[in-house]
């Protein structure tokens, strides 16, 4: 009887253990379902423009309205400034679509890398042409050169990021950080921020801080852009 008693209580164990294995692995589910839904996804926020919390300019884009240049064709309109369109390089930011020039021949660049927009920009609006218009984003800035001193290779007076000039709305912002760099047009300045629109980025426009110091100016983000130019004649 003894015997009997032992082997009864030995076979009634392995069902209670299967019952407070599977309650505990509803547990479990339940639990990670509550955590996934309260998670914020950020997949689909833009680096610098989409983590703005507040929207200061009057021509700023809607973050909801950006559209990102990888989730079209390459050559599709995504946004313009003063008329001028930004289209997109597609989902590859490193390649071109061949030569774009204007109508009399003036060479814009590589179908639709930043260069292209930015020279497009400025033949359209300031009918001004560079002298020199071949090289990569970063070359667009000389660091040899004193504050507000002429770029002659580019035709537009240069100013350092961190100096005593202030940018303004149409200066052509220079990165030369990596091994292209990357250029854009300042299309809204306040206070204490600058909102850049470009070509071949993420997305067309984003938002960086702008802090006066001591009488200078440092334009700071995601990236730190070297400094601006300017037409001579704005």
């Amino acid at each position: 009887m003894r015997k009997s008693r032992r082997t009864y209580r030995r076979r009634n164990k392995t069902p209670l253990l299967a019952i407070l294995i599977i309650v505990f692995a509803l547990a479990i589910v339940m639990v990670s379902k509550i955590v996934s839904g309260n998670a914020t996804d950020h997949s689909q926020t833009g680096s610098s423009y989409g983590a703005q919390t507040a929207d200061h300019s009057s021509e700023a884009a809607d973050t909801a309205r950006l559209i990102r240049q990888a989730d079209v064709a390459a050559g599709t309109k995504i946004d313009e400034y003063k008329g001028v369109p930004v289209y997109s390089n597609g989902a590859n930011y490193m390649s071109s679509h061949g030569l774009s020039y204007s109508k009399d021949d003036y060479y814009y660049g590589y179908k639709w890398q930043c260069v292209e927009f930015v020279k497009r920009f400025y033949y359209e609006i300031y009918h001004h042409e560079m002298p020199d218009g071949a090289g990569n984003a970063k070359y667009f800035f000389n660091p040899m050169l004193a504050q507000g001193e002429l770029n002659e290779q580019r035709g537009l007076v240069q100013y350092v990021n961190g100096g005593n000039e202030k940018p303004r709305e149409g200066d052509l912002l220079v990165f030369d950080e990596g091994s292209y760099g990357h250029v854009a047009i300042i299309c809204g300045v306040d206070d204490d921020w600058i909102e850049v629109i470009q070509q071949n980025s993420e997305v067309p426009r984003e938002k960086y801080s702008l802090v006066y110091k001591d009488g200078t100016y440092t334009i700071s983000g995601d990236r730190d852009p070297a400094g601006w130019l300017r037409a001579s004649s704005r």
